[in-house]
């Protein structure tokens, strides 16, 4: 495919009146007219009875024949069996909590012909989720880029491009909300694993992995229906009950970390030499036509996906590019060779030029100038000039490698006639990476040094192991202010679409959409209802969905007055309607709240505090709302604390690479 001159028109939308959903009363006894339940299930009901604590993941129930009535064998063939997740924890009053639970799950099976026949399976479509890592939000061509990836913008084009999509500052926490449909805290994943905190550690919120708090959505397709198909990054739990097979994956082949070598199943720090890859469920070592992590993640999703079977699919891509190390095949080496030798400032202000054009921003629309802490191109010696083009054409190589291979994906469905019938999500789980690698643990620039080659002609080559550094990071996120781990908008706000049947396309939207909006629109396309619904121990999602949106129903998703408030690091984001306050330590910030006109000035640049001070308290306090609401433990001293993020290192490491 090739991509089109043409530019979609902009569509500035906002929803005016918030829309209430409507919620049932859940039932306090364990009577049920269900003629048979599992062993387990039946276990649980005993002890309901008997009032003693249980504590349940995951429960299977099954439906039999009221002529068997004590038989717990596999239903017979033609009825149905439901797969139902029950996030519990220890209570006070666990009988009360089990009675529940059991109640509302089994109100659930009283009924499941009709629930079936309520749904016209054939209207469900296929979802396929592709999620690249850490790319900024000019890095695709349908987004300004000089970048080439004809293959995504031509599913942009199809559908609704997403100019004001937010995600978290990293990884784990934004897939903790796409998962959950909820906050990171409420999910489990308030910081990352791999940087809790002393004082964070053993506190409800901060586990670091997707609690049973929540429902993952898969669990939910899994059990309406779906083949539920995931490749790549996982990075919500290391342990086996943790696994994407454990939260609603019928097929996973998956990263269990959150970063690893392209080529090798090596690690990306000390501590973690080797990566942990899974298959189904089970650890297993690289096979040895692994090749390139984006190839190979692609070729196993077309292998899952396969022929049309008659069953609606969901399949999740979260590819690893382009995270670092920053690595390519051998035919990709070559093709942007050149482009980035004028250095930083001509390449982001040739992609706003391009932005405005295309009507993603507003023509007065400036680049934040940055915190002013690194050198410009300018200052750079030839040596670091050539690293540093060299770094972001590798960089650039991997974005477009992506996209050839969303190609294949493409030529796959269509050769098998599932295309038509599939709805395609696409984003970026954050902003682009501008830490450095080395900086990562006290100990990892020297294990860099000592077992790869950095050197400027084996940079994307096997063997090497290279970020890309913060001013180019800045160019990825232009026009906007900083990077991945921060909550200024180059940080939480990602290059988006969706494109799919009976949607709007060929828009682009600068309506206000999440991470969390997107399970609670995939259980709508599907047709399921969330279990939080009827089921008070499970928590509900924070999220809306975005399904009349997206058909043209609606011309937002969330209400303008909404509060949208985001933590990660001690960092703080809080929008709502045109305003946004922001809190980050210093060098990157003043070190205290900023306020800003985030409609007028999307690139953070004036500070309007001072100037409204009503504005400012009002949002204080809806703040520390947001605090109990999700459970966040903060201060204004937590964002110096953290490692990642705060070290600014980058060009005393380039300056020591050989060319």
């Amino acid at each position: 495919m090739m991509a089109s001159t043409t530019s979609p028109p902009v569509r500035h939308t906002r929803l005016t009146k918030a829309t209430r959903g409507t919620s049932r009363p859940i039932p306090t006894s364990c009577s049920t007219g269900v003629s048979t339940v599992s062993p387990r299930f039946t276990r649980c009901t005993r002890m309901c009875r008997r009032g003693r604590p249980w504590k349940i993941s995951a429960a299977r129930t099954a439906i039999t024949s009221a002529s068997t009535p004590n038989s717990f064998s596999d239903p017979p063939a033609g009825v149905e069996t439901i797969t139902m997740e029950f996030a519990m924890f220890d209570m006070r009053k666990p009988n009360l909590i089990c009675a529940a639970a059991l109640a509302a799950g089994l109100s659930w099976l009283s009924q499941p012909s009709a629930h079936a026949a309520s749904i016209d399976k054939t209207s469900r479509p296929n979802i396929v989720l592709i999620v690249a890592d850490d790319m900024g939000y000019s890095d695709l061509s349908a987004f300004g880029s000089e970048i080439q990836t004809p293959n995504l913008d031509a599913i942009a084009r199809q559908g609704v491009t997403l100019s004001n999509y937010h995600t978290a500052p990293t990884c784990s926490p934004t897939r903790s909300m796409l998962m959950s449909g909820t906050d990171n805290h409420i999910a489990g994943v308030g910081t990352m694993a791999e940087l809790v905190l002393p004082e964070q550690v053993g506190k409800r919120g901060y586990e670091g992995y997707l609690t049973d708090r929540v429902v993952a959505f898969p669990k939910l397709l899994q059990a309406n229906g779906y083949r539920t198909l995931m490749v790549g990054k996982w990075h919500l739990g290391k342990t086996p009950e943790l696994s994407p097979k454990a939260r609603g994956f019928d097929q996973s082949f998956a990263l269990i970390e959150g970063s690893a070598d392209h080529f090798t199943q090596g690690g990306t720090t000390d501590r973690n030499p080797k990566a942990t890859y899974r298959l189904n469920g089970e650890n297993i070592d690289l096979p040895k036509d692994f090749g390139f992590s984006s190839d190979y993640f692609t070729r196993t999703a077309i292998e899952q996906i396969g022929a049309s079977t008659g069953k609606p699919f969901f399949a999740y891509l979260a590819y690893t590019a382009p995270h670092w190390p920053l690595q390519v095949p051998t035919a990709y080496l070559e093709r942007y060779r050149g482009f980035y030798d004028k250095g930083y400032v001509n390449v982001a202000e040739a992609r706003l030029k391009r932005m405005k054009a295309m009507g993603l921003v507003a023509a007065d629309v400036q680049i934040n100038p940055g915190p002013g802490v690194w050198p410009t191109w300018e200052q750079l010696s030839p040596r670091e000039r050539a690293l540093e083009a060299r770094r972001m054409e590798i960089y650039a190589d991997m974005i477009t490698n992506l996209d050839d291979n969303v190609g294949k994906l493409v030529k796959h469905l269509k050769a098998t006639g599932q295309y038509d019938n599939t709805v395609f999500v696409f984003f970026s789980d954050n902003g682009a990476e501008g830490s450095n690698p080395e900086d990562v643990t006290p100990n990892n620039a020297k294990w860099i040094a000592d077992n790869f080659d950095n050197s400027l002609e084996n940079i994307g080559k096997p063997g090497s192991f290279a970020g890309y550094g913060p001013n180019w990071a800045r160019v990825s996120s232009t026009p906007f202010r900083m990077y991945k781990a921060f909550t200024y908008e180059g940080g939480i706000r990602t290059a988006a679409f969706i494109a799919g049947p009976g949607m709007r396309h060929g828009e682009i939207s600068d309506a206000y959409v999440s991470v969390k909006d997107l399970a609670p629109t995939f259980l709508e396309l599907a047709k399921v209802e969330h279990p939080a619904v009827r089921d008070s121990a499970i928590e509900k999602m924070q999220g809306t969905s975005a399904v009349a949106f997206l058909k043209g129903a609606h011309p937002a998703v969330h209400p303008a007055d909404q509060l949208q408030c985001t933590e990660l690091f001690g960092r703080v984001s809080l929008l709502q309607g045109d305003w946004k306050m922001t809190f980050s330590n210093t060098p990157w910030g003043p070190g205290k709240w900023e306020l800003f006109d985030i409609r007028k000035d999307p690139t953070e640049r004036l500070d309007l505090a001072v100037q409204h001070p009503q504005v400012t308290q009002k949002m204080l306090s809806q703040w520390q709302e947001c605090q109990a609401r999700n459970g966040i433990n903060w201060d204004e001293q937590l964002a110096k604390k953290i490692r990642f993020g705060n070290e600014i290192k980058h060009y005393e490491t380039a300056d020591k690479q050989p060319l």
